[in-house]
């Protein structure tokens, strides 16, 4: 799988599919999406422009329940997810994660903000959305995680790698730090601090 890393938590998997991850500040048309995953609905992870700009005329958008009216405006090709669920969608299977704060109230628990734990060729990828460390988070099993790093808005860099350490994927890549919250070093310093996973950054 090829991953591509564009600003913010923005993410592509490459391999005979094309998937991304909350697309922002992609200025180029690609028109490659064969699948867009949103995690909510913040100006962010939730860009139109990008989406437009990766998405094609069979591309199938997944958003949560609270980005049903508004994908409505660019797509009839969309499917609605709530948290704690699984899904299956052609041949991707999926979980939902509730994705929120436990110490700060930019992402309520209530607004049905989710990460999605993916599974693609026998393998797991985990991408949290912005969230702290919750419960449901400690129970996923996944072989890569997409963490969020920046503070303020979601965990630390600190707060990521303890969790990390604690859940012990193969691999693991650092997001959402390096241009709205958080300078670039804090992947250098998460990957400090990281024992066991290995840190794409």
């Amino acid at each position: 799988m090829l991953i591509e890393q564009f600003m913010q938590s923005a993410i592509k998997l490459s391999d005979d599919i094309n998937i991304y991850f909350d697309p922002f500040k992609i200025e180029k048309e690609y028109h490659d999406a064969n699948y867009i995953f949103i995690t909510h609905d913040h100006y962010d992870h939730y860009d139109e422009a990008s989406i437009k700009n990766v998405m094609n005329n069979n591309t199938k958008i997944i958003v949560p329940k609270i980005l049903e009216e508004r994908i409505k405006e660019i797509t009839n090709n969309f499917f609605i997810v709530e948290p704690s669920k699984e899904y299956t969608l052609d041949n991707l299977k999926f979980t939902t994660i509730p994705a929120y704060n436990i110490n700060k109230n930019f992402h309520p628990k209530e607004k049905g903000y989710v990460g999605y734990n993916l599974e693609y060729k026998n393998t797991r990828y985990y991408i949290m959305g912005d969230t702290d460390v919750t419960e449901e988070s400690k129970k996923v099993k996944c072989d890569f995680c997409f963490i969020p790093i920046g503070g303020y808005y979601t965990m630390d860099y600190k707060e990521a790698a303890e969790y990390i350490n604690y859940l012990k994927p193969a691999k693991v890549c650092p997001i959402h730090y390096g241009s709205i919250v958080g300078d670039e070093s804090l992947g250098e310093k998460f990957k400090e601090l990281v024992t066991e996973s290995h840190v794409l950054i």
